[in-house]
């Protein structure tokens, strides 16, 4: 398990469950860095609609196999512990509260 401060110094849980997870994505296969990245220095970050607990941390990246997207790493925050649910690739944000940076 690794341990991430996040942008704003919340400490986010990535297990290796996580993470195997991710990397079952094969286009996310060499991110792992850039997974990190987009915790500690987000563009963009919006709080989801459909669930209120989980923020979704945006960072562009270009990359020779899909362009120029976006790297969203999608983050459950609880009372008392901060975790990493999934990442993926996409083209555009989603809609949501934006919560980075702050308006």
């Amino acid at each position: 398990m690794r341990v991430i401060t996040d942008y704003r110094g919340l400490v986010i849980r990535l297990t290796d469950e996580r993470m195997y997870h991710v990397m079952e994505h094969p286009e996310m296969v060499g991110l792992e860095g850039a997974l990190e990245e987009t915790l500690t220095s987000p563009q963009t970050v919006v709080q989801s609609i459909s669930d209120p607990q989980a923020n979704l941390y945006y960072r562009p990246y270009s990359h020779p196999r899909f362009g120029d997207k976006y790297l969203c790493v999608v983050v459950k925050i609880l009372q008392e512990d901060a975790f990493v649910v999934t990442a993926y690739i996409t083209d555009a944000t989603k809609q949501g509260v934006t919560l980075w940076p702050r308006r």
